[in-house]
C-alpha cells in the first residue's frame, strides 16, 4: 500500500500569505475570515447548480451543416443542459434568474455562484494566473449586480492534486483584486488539496457571491415595454465563456498563443487571457440615477439566451448591428473557426458583457455621460414578439 501525503505545513502558508493580503483596503476592516484548508477530504454542505452555468451550454443546437465549428463540436451537450435545467426546475421552483434572491426584512439578499470554466486551460498553457481570480469574482458579483445589489462579500474554492503556494498565491491575488473592483470583501474560502485528482500543475476555481438590494429597488424586468431601449456596456473579450469552441479553433488553426493576433498589437494568449469586466460600480452608479426596468449579463448564451431572460412574456429584442466595435478577437474566432453567425451571438459576448433595459429618457443621459471607462452604446430596443433578431 503507498501512504499517501499530505502537505499541511504548504497549505498553512498559502493561509497565511492570504491573511497578509490587503482584503479590502477601501473599508479598513479588520475580517474574521473562514479561509480554511480541508485535506484530504471536501465536505459539502449544500449544492445548487447555477442555471446560468446551464445557460452558457444551450450555445447551439447541434452540430453545422456548414462544416463550420459549433459549441456543440466543442463538446458541449445543449440537450443535457436543456434537460438538467428542466429537471432542477421541478425540484426548485422559481429559479432561473441570474442570482438567488432571499428575503431579509425589507431587503434581499441576492446570491450566485459560477466558475471560469475551461479558461483555466488557457492560464495553464499561458502561465498567466495573476488574473483569472478577476474573472472568477467577475461572473458571480456581475449576476447578482443584475437585480440592482450591492455585492458584500464573496468566497471562493481553490482545488488541486498538490498545491504550489506561489501560484496558488497568484491566484488569490487576482481574486482579491476582483473583490477591491467590486467594492467587496473576500470574506473566506477553502484549499482543497486533492492527490490524483488533477494533472499536475493544474487546479479547478469556483466562486461563491453575495449582495443585498432592498426589496421596492429589485431590478426585475416587469416594467419593460416597447420602445425601451438597450444599452450595451463594451466587454474586454472573450472573458469567461465559450472557450471549450475557443480551443477548438486555436487547435485546428495555424496560430499558437504565442503569436500576434492579428491587426492587433497584442497576442493571441493575451487577447484571449483579458480578464473579464466586473460592471459593478458603472451598473450601480447608472442604477442610482433612475430609469433602468432590466439589466442582463451576457455571457454563454450571447445575447441570443440572455437577453430575453429579463423580458415580460411576449416582448422580444431587436439588436442594431454595427451599433459597436466587434473586438479583433471574435473575428479571428470566426474567421479560423468557420463559425457562422448565428452560432457566434449564441456562443460569445461579441463586444458587450453588460446589456441595460431603460427607458428613453434615461438611455440620453447615460450615452451623453458616456459612463465609465469603457462607455456605454445604444445596441437596439424592445419590441413586440419574442426572442432577439438583428438588423
Amino acid at each position: 500500500m503507498v501512504a499517501m501525503r499530505i502537505s499541511i505545513a504548504t497549505n498553512t502558508e498559502l493561509s497565511s500569505r492570504f491573511f497578509a493580503s490587503k482584503l479590502n483596503p477601501t473599508n479598513n476592516v479588520l475580517l474574521n475570515c473562514a479561509y480554511e484548508c480541508k485535506l484530504p477530504f471536501l465536505s459539502m454542505a449544500s449544492r445548487r447548480v447555477s442555471v446560468n452555468s446551464c445557460v452558457l451550454s444551450m450555445s447551439g443546437s447541434g452540430s453545422s451543416t456548414s462544416g463550420g465549428l459549433t459549441y456543440k463540436d466543442s463538446g458541449v451537450d445543449i440537450d443535457a443542459g436543456s434537460e438538467l435545467v428542466r429537471r432542477i426546475a421541478k425540484m426548485a421552483p422559481g429559479i432561473g434568474g441570474f442570482g438567488g434572491l432571499f428575503p431579509l426584512g425589507d431587503s434581499y439578499l441576492v446570491a450566485g455562484t459560477d466558475g471560469v470554466g475551461t479558461k483555466l486551460k488557457l492560464a495553464f498553457e499561458t502561465g498567466i494566473h495573476d488574473t483569472i481570480g478577476i474573472d472568477l469574482v467577475a461572473m458571480s458579483v456581475n449576476d447578482i449586480v443584475t437585480s440592482g445589489a450591492k455585492p458584500l462579500f464573496f468566497l471562493d474554492y481553490f482545488a488541486t492534486s498538490h498545491l504550489e503556494v506561489d501560484l496558488a498565491e497568484k491566484v488569490i491575488k487576482g481574486i482579491v483584486d476582483g473583490c477591491q473592483q467590486s467594492d467587496c470583501v473576500l470574506l473566506g474560502g477553502e484549499t482543497a488539496e486533492m492527490p490524483d485528482f488533477y494533472a499536475a500543475g493544474e487546479y479547478d476555481l469556483s466562486g461563491f457571491a453575495v449582495g443585498i438590494v432592498k426589496k421596492d429597488s429589485v431590478i426585475d424586468g416587469k416594467n419593460i415595454v416597447p420602445g425601451d431601449v438597450l444599452i450595451g456596456l463594451p466587454s474586454s473579450g472573450v472573458h469567461s465563456n465559450g472557450f471549450s469552441l475557443v480551443r477548438r479553433v486555436l487547435a485546428q488553426s495555424d496560430l499558437s498563443l504565442k503569436d500576434e493576433l492579428p491587426s492587433e498589437n497584442t497576442t493571441l494568449g493575451e487577447a484571449l487571457m483579458a480578464p473579464t469586466v466586473i460592471y459593478v460600480k458603472q451598473v450601480l452608479d447608472i442604477i442610482s440615477e433612475g430609469g433602468v426596468k432590466g439589466i442582463a449579463h451576457i455571457t454563454g448564451g450571447g445575447f441570443t439566451d440572455n437577453i430575453p431572460r429579463v423580458f415580460p412574456k411576449g416582448l422580444g429584442a431587436v439588436i442594431y448591428e454595427d451599433s459597436w466595435k466587434v473586438p479583433a478577437v471574435f473575428k479571428w474566432i470566426q474567421q479560423a473557426g468557420r463559425i457562422e453567425d448565428s452560432e457566434m451571438r449564441r456562443t460569445f459576448n461579441m463586444g458587450i458583457g453588460m446589456v441595460l433595459v431603460v427607458s428613453k429618457e434615461t438611455s440620453h443621459t447615460i450615452l451623453e455621460g458616456g459612463r465609465g471607462t469603457y462607455g456605454a452604446y445604444h445596441i437596439g430596443e424592445v419590441v413586440n414578439g419574442e426572442g432577439v433578431s438583428y438588423s
